[in-house]
């Protein structure tokens, strides 16, 4: 049993081919510019939109704790007072309040992969696993990829490479290319974006080439964080050094992560911060490029 938070049919950007994308609850990183806040936490959590709220009261009338409040038509959600048991967004008609994380076992989640298996033999697609990061809930990652592979599906993992190295070398026969997260070249920059030094992603990194695994580079840039000429020669210098390595992608940033983390009713570090500039993206690749042999496509 495993706890999933969504699964993306028809994914095109998550490895080669037509995909289903599976995203798995809990990170061990703390990303300020996290697209994906809802992924954080290994509990489950809820979605409060207040925009598609409608005042219907139906929430108010199914919580025992006293969460949901309306002065008029306003409504007040008390988070403090939330246990997360997911009545009051069962009871939402228009979405407004939504259960994020839910549990489920590998079969149950390899059935629904399997519901498009035609679009991935016809594709070269197959299963993809994202999150948070997948290695954090091994044992299940574990299983899901032991039975994609029974059902001969291709397989990738998204991962950010904080994880003890005896994961990754477990599960790489069973995984047929790895997306592996390079955030930042400074170590202590690293540091301080995501919460961790970049020292275990790094080690791992070189070790998982070093036993012959497929591995695209993912980087995401954000501008004024790591959009530097610095990080930009580190990206290519690392990937220089590796046999296996077959793409480097770049991930220019885009601002998801602040209504997600709005609904959550978290706070959002780069609510000003907007989408890069396209000119600048393609400014970034051309520079990377012209460093390596290696193909710098855009994820």
């Amino acid at each position: 049993m495993g706890r999933i938070f969504n699964i993306q049919r028809f994914s095109v950007n998550d490895g080669p081919g037509i995909r289903t994308t599976v995203f798995l609850k809990g990170c061990p990183l703390n990303c300020v510019w996290c697209h994906n806040p809802e992924s954080k936490s290994e509990k489950t959590e809820l979605f409060y939109n207040y925009e598609k709220c409608t005042s219907c009261r139906k929430c108010a009338a199914v919580c025992k704790n006293g969460c949901h409040l309306f002065e008029g038509e306003k409504h007040i959600f008390d988070r403090k007072k939330c246990t997360v048991c997911g009545k009051c967004a069962d009871q939402c008609l228009t979405g407004a309040l939504e259960t994020v994380g839910y549990d489920r076992t590998a079969d149950e989640v390899i059935a629904e992969v399997l519901k498009d298996k035609d679009f991935y033999d016809n594709s070269g697609g197959g299963m993809t696993l994202s999150g948070g990061e997948p290695l954090l809930q091994f044992d299940f990652t574990y299983e899901l990829l032991k039975k994609a592979k029974e059902n001969k599906l291709h397989t990738c993992i998204e991962t950010c490479g904080f994880t003890e190295f005896y994961r990754l070398q477990k599960i790489a026969p069973l995984v047929d290319i790895f997306l592996y997260d390079y955030k930042e070249t400074d170590a202590y920059r690293h540091k301080e974006f995501t919460g961790a030094s970049n020292e275990t992603i790094i080690k791992n990194l070189k070790l998982l080439d070093g036993i012959g695994a497929q591995i695209i580079l993912r980087c995401p840039v954000i501008p004024e964080f790591n959009d530097r000429k610095e990080h930009f020669d580190g990206i290519a210098e690392l990937a220089n050094t590796l046999k296996n390595i077959t793409e480097i992608n770049i991930e220019p940033y885009h601002p998801l992560g602040s209504s997600k983390s709005e609904f959550l009713g978290k706070e959002y570090k780069l609510k000003e911060l907007k989408f890069a500039d396209e000119k600048a993206v393609k400014e970034w690749m051309a520079y990377i490029g012209a460093l390596t042999k290696v193909p710098v496509k855009r994820a």
